[in-house]
């Protein structure tokens, strides 16, 4: 599958970055996260806590399928504190999909995704034709990077464990993050298939 054309500040991907994946860090305001549903602006600023990361993630699924984005990356370890399997958010995905839409995922395995989030995988199979995913094991859980990618907006987690990210439309943002997220793909060989024993 081709890769998409990345915007004229970023490379292209397996172009040699070196390692940025702290992108921002301290001295952000908390998340500008809107309560109202549905969300018109995307998230932006300092998330820290679970439920802050949740939201952030909930609205920007809103969000790109409202706009209909046609280039999504996602990237965690195993995304398993992610929500996929909540009925909006597979609701938002099914709004997204559609003709010119590509979804990049990348982990280091997608074994709790296939074991943890049937809706997901569901979703995952029907619309295969969007999608594609690649695992990283040899990279550490450190290494692996955390977030997502839109030309528009780009979220870093820059810590799973307590769900410290930072998130905005601001373009060293985007860039530090799209350039992370080239490094491990070229990294990473086809994983998550839509079809494998049990589905």
């Amino acid at each position: 599958m081709t890769m998409p054309s990345p915007s004229a500040e970023l490379p292209e991907p397996g172009d040699d970055v070196g390692s940025t994946r702290s992108v921002i860090q301290g001295g952000v305001p908390p998340a500008n996260v809107p309560d109202v549903e549905p969300p018109t602006v995307w998230p932006s600023g300092r998330i820290e806590g679970r439920q802050a990361f949740d939201r952030a993630l909930r609205h920007a699924f809103e969000l790109a399928a409202q706009q209909g984005c046609k280039a999504w990356w996602w990237a965690d370890a195993d995304f398993a504190d992610w929500p996929l399997g909540e009925r909006a958010t597979v609701a938002a995905l099914n709004e997204w999909a559609g003709s010119g839409r590509r979804l990049y995922l990348l982990a280091r395995d997608f074994k709790r995704v296939q074991a943890h989030q049937p809706r997901f995988v569901t979703w995952r199979r029907t619309w295969d034709h969007l999608i594609e995913a690649r695992a990283c094991p040899g990279l550490s859980v450190d290494d692996m990077p955390s977030g997502m990618w839109t030309p528009e907006w780009a979220l870093n987690r820059l810590d799973p464990v307590r769900s410290v990210a930072v998130c905005g439309t601001d373009a060293t943002l985007r860039t530090g993050v799209r350039l992370n997220l080239d490094e491990a793909w070229a990294r990473a060989t086809p994983s998550f298939p839509a079809t494998v024993l049990g589905l």
